[in-house]
């Protein structure tokens, strides 16, 4: 049963003390009430507190991980939406190999790491699908570890066949997907044997809370739960009633991360399928195939969505250099908002210039964000060149600011006394042209 805010306060040590975070502990109280906070953040809590509220305590979708060199971990999640917080776990995009697919494919997998505002994205894991008898498949199961070190995802015909596979990449924290009512006490032994990770499946919600309830009341709860859906609109329902069960009703059967399985026959439905588990609550999605162009589309999305809209991504603050610049090269200046920069960045290696880009401290905002928030004005820039001592490194006397913010121009200039301030684009598209039209015909 769910504890009230006073009653979670009641077991708190009083002292006030806001290393938590929280201004009060009747306030931390509150968050723990709601799932947004949890015992752990107290550095004072007692041995009775943690006892009790151990459980009051514990994020509402269960925390698991799978990998052992690549580690992904799912659940721990406390908000339905991103907005009332933040998403915790991003959701693990694997690939499906069927048993005897050339191991080339496996590498390029293992291999395929694009890099997009300065974030390695990767595959998380690699599900293989069961063609032959148990010993081949338990064979190409190891060699596919072997090669690529990612957490498996075992997807077997039998009982014996995934026993078997199981125990070629014990300790691998894979897997074991399809295990139903029947072989579930089975699975459970070969879990705790190999050190794995079960996927749980039933025909219905209801036969899926009935399996989680016993294998967590018989001490095995390393588990993820795979929904039986025949839809796009069911299976966006079914994830949604699951979460929302977990997080606002206190419904601990359902609170564990989703795998699924997407093969429609046709890619731009795989694409969709796989964008809304994205978007709404999956924990490991398998797509049928490998395809870059389907692979960085929703690596992008999912980037986007388990961004912390409290925690813009941001590089560090100091002075970049693009290509090979000297102490002649133009210096560029913007703000520390990864995307910005990297943008502009870009724009200027596209050139064929080497310059130098100033990055102040802006708390990753955007250029007119952070003018708005007086974080990106004259004074700030001039007071961030002093302190970074550029004046030493190059002996450029221009620097360009964004077109957006023409207007601390003059600022920025009373604040640097012998540099000319030249304004940019306002769109970093237009960075090359003006580089070319403005800079290198000077």
């Amino acid at each position: 049963m769910a504890l009230s805010g006073l009653q979670i306060q009641k077991l708190l040590p009083g002292t006030n003390c806001k290393e938590c975070g929280s201004s009060t502990c009747m306030a931390f109280a509150m968050k723990m009430a709601a799932k947004k906070a949890m015992l752990s953040e107290c550095p004072y809590a007692s041995e009775e507190a943690k006892k009790v509220l151990g459980m009051a305590s514990e994020p509402p979708v269960k925390g698991v991980k799978i990998g052992t060199e690549t580690v992904s971990p799912l659940g721990e999640e406390t908000v339905m939406y991103r907005h009332e917080k933040t998403f915790v776990n991003k959701p693990v995009i694997a690939v499906n190999l069927d048993e005897g697919s050339d191991f080339a494919l496996a590498d390029k997998i293992k291999n395929y790491r694009p890099v997009r505002v300065g974030e390695e994205l990767f595959v998380g894991a690699i599900a293989v699908t069961q063609k032959g008898d148990a010993k081949s498949f338990a064979e190409y199961c190891a060699k596919v570890y072997e090669t690529t070190k990612l957490p498996l995802i075992l997807r077997a015909l039998d009982i014996a066949s995934l026993d078997k596979a199981s125990q070629a990449v014990a300790g691998s924290r894979s897997v074991l997907s399809g295990v139903t009512v029947e072989i579930a006490e089975e699975a459970v032994k070969i879990a705790k044997r190999d050190n794995q990770v079960l996927a749980v499946t039933a025909p219905d919600v209801d036969g899926i809370f009935d399996l989680t309830t016993k294998l967590k009341a018989d001490g095995f709860n390393d588990l993820l739960i795979e929904f039986q859906t025949h839809s796009l609109a069911e299976t966006f329902q079914t994830n949604s009633i699951a979460r929302k069960a977990a997080l606002k009703n206190n419904i601990k059967a359902l609170g564990y991360a989703s795998l699924r399985f997407i093969n429609t026959g046709n890619e731009m439905d795989d694409t969709v399928a796989a964008v809304t588990e994205i978007d709404k609550f999956g924990g490991i999605v398998v797509l049928p195939g490998f395809d870059p162009a389907q692979l960085i589309t929703l690596l992008t999305l999912r980037q986007n969505v388990y961004t912390d809209p409290q925690k813009p991504i941001q590089v560090e603050p100091k002075l970049y250099a693009i290509g090979e610049p000297n102490r002649k090269s133009p210096v560029f200046v913007t703000t520390n908002f990864s995307l910005t920069y990297f943008l502009v960045s870009g724009e200027i290696e596209n050139s064929g210039i080497s310059a130098w880009l100033v990055i102040p401290e802006c708390e990753g905002f955007s250029v007119l964000t952070a003018w708005a928030a007086g974080k990106f004005s004259g004074a700030s820039i001039a007071k961030f060149i002093k302190e970074i001592n550029m004046e030493s490194q190059v002996d450029t006397r221009e620097i360009v600011i964004p077109g957006y913010v023409a207007q601390i121009s003059g600022e920025l200039e009373e604040n640097m006394p012998g540099f000319k301030v030249l304004v940019g684009p306002g769109e970093a598209a237009d960075m090359e042209s003006f580089i070319k039209s403005v800079l290198v015909k000077k």
